[in-house]
């Protein structure tokens, strides 16, 4: 059997806001194994940004541990959580998250500048995602004038192009008609089948849930249901 990729044990995260404690996670356990689309969901205050959040070690619980690819995150300093954000996940927002100023080719190339990457490994790795994700005669063109689905697969090929083992989506089809939202939805499903990318998704969409392999779904901080919507797959990981 596979291990799983990212393992949570009794994550729980508590915000104090005056004299009154909000428990915004408590007490999840789980599992993500690689090559699967996983879909975290729930209503607004469930938890699930914070969830995502702690997963990546952009936040950290109050108790319980996340171990990412073996590696336990309580026990890594902040510049080595850093080191495995820019290494092994890429990041999707409803908001797109481009700067405007820059190109499509520019703001998929930010991360990379960010790992001083040279310029040469940073252009071919630019290029290949543009590519994957169809936009490659768009790699000139700013934020502006692109479509909200356009803006988005710029920001998928950002996420991709640090070829990371985990994409972790917030609402990634939420400021998206329904038709745009489904091209994106094929577009996290291929990089599931053809990538190998464990996909993380949080969302309120109904296309998105039925697009998981794997359903978690949150209410007040808990963990209350887990659906499988098909057998996990073993999928070759992207060179």
């Amino acid at each position: 059997m596979r291990s799983p990729i990212i393992q949570v044990r009794d994550l729980t995260r508590v915000y104090h806001s005056g004299s009154a404690e909000v428990h915004a996670v408590s007490s999840i356990t789980l599992d993500l194994y690689p090559g699967e689309m996983t879909a975290v969901v729930g209503r607004s205050g469930s938890g699930k940004t914070t969830f995502l959040n702690l997963i990546s070690g952009l936040d950290q619980p109050t108790s319980g541990e996340v171990i990412f690819d073996g590696e336990p995150l309580h026990s890594m300093g902040e510049t080595q959580r850093l080191r495995l954000r820019q290494q092994k996940i890429g990041f999707v927002f409803q908001s797109f998250g481009l700067l405007p100023l820059l190109t499509a080719a520019e703001n998929v190339g930010v991360p990379l500048r960010m790992r001083q990457l040279g310029a040469a490994e940073r252009d071919a790795r630019v290029t290949e995602a543009l590519s994957w994700v169809g936009l490659l005669d768009r790699a000139r063109h700013r934020p502006y004038e692109l479509s909200g689905g356009e803006q988005q697969r710029v920001a998928i090929a950002r996420a991709l192009a640090v070829r990371p083992q985990v994409i972790l989506a917030d609402e990634p089809t939420g400021q998206l008609d329904s038709s745009t939202g489904r091209r994106i939805l094929d577009l996290l499903r291929r990089l599931v089948g053809e990538a190998g990318i464990t996909v993380v998704v949080v969302t309120h969409d109904p296309q998105t849930m039925d697009e998981a392999d794997v359903i978690h779904e949150l209410r007040d901080g808990e963990l209350i249901d887990t659906r499988y919507k098909s057998a996990r797959r073993s999928v070759a990981p992207l060179n």
